[in-house]
């Protein structure tokens, strides 16, 4: 064996070619700004690609979600369904007859960070709304799509499997959903490239790290007129 078992590794998750973009918004990106959502679904040549970590991580992550995917689907929970409108395509994770589930794996870390943090909340039920805005947005789109009352996140830890998860009426989330489709819709339509804005990943200074983690990073600093 020429290669080191990481460079066997690292070659296997490299992507071959270039992913085809469905020429939609992703509801996976929804809570994110709105610029990398635009240029997300314009397909713009990202100027900061994934690094053999990251995807490392994501692959990690994957095997996570699929196990526990794959143990709760069943004759009466389907997996992986196809939710599609004119402009928007995702996939629900898993779909009872008036529930959508999604599932997402996280680092001990960030696990027992969300744990602590929800436990000196003074309001628990709007730190869990907050912390978790994002994916909010995502699942209850597809609970909205599917005619579905009430939606759950899963939480997986990559270190034990520890498991948490919160559940909301779809109701409560209606709204929010709808504002996030209008304000892309909005400068879709006018072909207006969104203010670069992050939204992501807020700090207890009231700053954002979303841009840390973008891939239009230098695209985006380039045309802002920053370094």
């Amino acid at each position: 064996m020429n290669k080191s078992i990481q460079e066997l590794i690292d070659e296997t998750l490299e992507p071959k070619e270039k992913r085809l973009r469905s020429g939609t918004f992703s509801p996976s990106s929804f809570g994110k700004c709105y610029r990398a959502q635009f240029w997300n679904r314009a397909d713009e040549p990202v100027s900061n690609p994934i690094d053999s970590r990251t995807l490392r991580v994501f692959k990690a992550g994957n095997l996570f979600h699929d196990f526990v995917q794959n143990l709760l689907s069943n004759g009466t929970t389907k997996k992986e369904v196809v939710v599609e409108t004119e402009d928007v395509k995702g996939y629900a994770d898993l779909v009872t007859e008036e529930e959508v589930s999604d599932i997402k794996s996280q680092h001990s870390k960030a696990f027992w960070y969300h744990q602590k943090e929800l436990k000196e909340a003074k309001d628990e039920v709007k730190a869990v709304k907050e912390m978790f805005y994002n994916n909010w947005l995502q699942v209850s789109f597809y609970a909205m799509q599917l005619g579905k009352q009430f939606v759950r996140l899963v939480f997986i830890s990559k270190d034990d499997l520890s498991i948490e998860e919160f559940r909301q009426p779809v109701a409560e989330w209606e709204n929010e959903v709808n504002k996030e489709l209008d304000m892309l819709r909005q400068f879709w339509q006018a072909k207006l490239l969104p203010p670069a804005e992050p939204r992501l990943y807020k700090q207890k200074n009231g700053s954002f790290k979303e841009c840390e983690y973008c891939n239009w990073k230098t695209l985006c600093y380039e045309k802002e007129g920053k370094k």
